[in-house]
């Protein structure tokens, strides 16, 4: 995009605020341009509300000014006369709650826009229903064209399947065939990190193995990936895997499932939309995107689309390197991504996303480069440590940051701090992401190299909290996904959402409340934080993230008018409400990007 076409989108933006009411006059216009902030006047003014700046002092304030793209006021209500003209919007918040506009530390956005891509099968609870459904899809196509959808069960989770069918199976090739019998089907299954226990079963009709080739005598690639056979030895149409990544889409089915650049530059602002209705306006892709991905956002970018402040991890695919030295091949090729980052402030490219684990399934699905599928991310990133060692120091000679999923890289931040004793990273802000546990030395080292950490409560309190509870000795229970400690440190800690569910609202409610699934069982609830510390993990601390938190994360003059109008107070709700809170109005950079019907009265 141009500057001059970012220009323009950004006095749009400005101006959808102002269009709601009067247009000033140019002459006005030309003043307040001119005029210093104190005394500009704005384009629209929220008073009477709760307005939580989430500053260095943690104010609370009754109104906030807005002018172009920034903030130009916060505090007491009279206190926006001086900032009143003709043609200002003022809107009476009647108590509402405004927030900084929240940031999602681990996103995934685009993946919630890729779900509309193909059809659902909808609320079956009989492999009857799920004939009737592809019946319906198959009466819209012509023989021969394939029927893909989504997978059997409820979003977005999928639990209980498919227990959840009368027949408590899965439907076999024959009665898919029954529904459709001109037409190859597939059924696709979850992507794992959805509900986050296995298996992923997809489900196939007879003409849709046959053009995958897959008969009696096709054999798995991998364990772990199950070609069901009947008492014949034919395959029944059901593939059964252990692994989180779907991988039998991706080597069998890849041409009938996967997703182009028209998909996702189609979907990433539907996605967007998605996020912003939970008040979320800036996500950090922290697991990598691949050149695919990459794309879609720059598509969005030069069309004028992209309504979210987007930051990307580079992810790399290192079988692309193959065994050139890397010193020149990371200058050559990535000094590119050294800080500061190249970008602005709706998109930017930061960081190199590094992990240690690689599988014989990884090289299968790297296989299908540049094809990607839900993953976004390359899936040959993973190097032998003392390989991934010496990418870190060569990343850190040319001030690339390193971003690592400790889920995925056991023992990284031991590794971090050797590369730390032959380079300071202390002020590098390299990323701790995904964090399970983390032990007390662990926090120490965390500190010294000034590392920043971002979780994934969804799963390891949520999800699977009382699982690693029964799994450690009660002295060791502090260490589940310890915020309290890592606060307490002066650790710098993003909340994230990992896409299941979207809203930001979830993990506040997982760091204060620590509850899992099961029973609701209270997860080391010794490391839970107040309200206003998960709020601070959910905007500010985020901007650090990105070198951004003098810009955006907080409601203060002069930063960016980044902010959500919620539907309930985060700061007096009832504690199991929390996740239920979601955005009346959400505005980045001045302009509205998501509101409902009656959220100004």
């Amino acid at each position: 995009m141009t500057n001059n076409t970012r220009r323009s989108f950004l006095r749009a933006a400005a101006g959808t605020a102002v269009t709601l009411g009067a247009s000033p006059p140019a002459q006005a216009q030309s003043h307040a341009t001119a005029a210093s902030s104190a005394a500009r006047p704005a384009d629209l003014i929220l008073k009477n509300g709760k307005i939580i700046t989430v500053d260095a002092g943690f104010t609370i304030a009754q109104a906030v000014a807005i002018a172009g793209e920034r903030v130009v006021a916060v505090g007491p209500d009279a206190a926006m006369a001086a900032h009143t003209a003709p043609w200002t919007r003022v809107v009476d918040l009647k108590g509402r709650a405004v927030v900084p506009g929240l940031i999602d530390g681990h996103a995934h956005m685009d993946r919630e826009g890729l779900k509309a891509v193909y059809p659902a099968l909808g609320r079956v609870r009989s492999i009857r229903d799920i004939q009737d459904r592809i019946a319906e899809l198959a009466r819209a196509k012509r023989p021969g064209e394939w029927i893909v959808t989504m997978p059997i069960g409820d979003p977005p989770y999928y639990w209980d399947v498919p227990d959840i069918l009368a027949e408590k199976r899965w439907p076999t090739r024959q009665e898919l065939d029954a529904a459709a019998p001109d037409n190859p089907v597939f059924i696709r299954s979850i992507w794992g990190f959805w509900r986050h226990t296995p298996p992923l079963v997809s489900c196939a009709n007879t003409q849709a193995l046959q053009r995958a080739g897959i008969t009696r005598d096709t054999v798995s690639p991998v364990d772990g990936l199950k070609i069901e056979k009947d008492a014949n030895g034919d395959p029944t149409g059901v593939f059964v895997e252990q692994d989180m990544q779907p991988l039998a889409e991706l080597i069998w089915f890849r041409k009938a499932t996967g997703f182009g650049r028209a998909d996702r530059a189609r979907t990433l602002p539907l996605a967007a939309r998605a996020y912003h209705a939970c008040g979320t306006t800036g996500v950090f892709e922290e697991h990598g995107a691949a050149t695919e991905l990459l794309r879609a956002y720059k598509d969005a970018y030069r069309s004028d689309a992209l309504t979210m402040r987007s930051a990307l991890v580079f992810s790399p695919s290192w079988k692309t390197a193959g065994n050139a030295p890397l010193g020149p091949f990371i200058e050559a090729w990535a000094g590119w991504l050294g800080e500061p980052a190249l970008g602005d402030d709706w998109l930017k490219v930061t960081g190199l996303y590094v992990n240690m684990t690689h599988t014989a399934a990884d090289d299968l699905r790297a296989g299908t480069t540049p094809d990607t599928g839900w993953a976004g991310f390359n899936y040959d990133t993973g190097l032998p440590r003392e390989r991934l060692k010496e990418v870190l120091l060569h990343c850190a000679a040319n001030d690339i940051r390193a971003v690592a999923n400790a889920n995925v890289t056991p023992g990284v931040v031991d590794l971090f701090a050797e590369v730390d004793r032959a380079v300071p990273l202390k002020g590098r802000r390299w990323v701790l992401g995904h964090i399970s546990t983390l032990s007390p030395r662990d926090i120490e080292k965390i500190v010294r190299m000034g590392l920043v950490v971002t979780t994934h409560t969804n799963r390891y309190i949520y999800k699977e909290g009382h699982l690693l509870q029964r799994r450690l000795p009660p002295e060791r229970h502090r260490e589940i996904t310890p915020l309290r400690d890592l606060i307490d440190a002066g650790v710098t800690v993003g909340l994230a959402t990992d896409n299941v569910p979207v809203s930001m609202f979830w993990p506040i409610w997982q760091a204060v409340a620590r509850v899992s699934n099961a029973g609701n069982q209270r997860v080391a609830p010794e490391q839970a934080i107040s309200r206003a510390e998960a709020l601070r993990c959910a905007t500010v601390n985020c901007a650090y993230l990105t070198f951004d938190e003098h810009k955006k994360g907080s409601l203060e003059p002069g930063k960016l008018a980044d902010l959500a109008v919620l539907t309930a107070d985060p700061l007096g709700a009832e504690e199991a409400s929390l996740r239920d809170i979601s955005a009346a109005m959400t505005m980045v950079g001045g302009r509205i990007v998501h509101e409902t019907r009656e959220w100004n009265g």
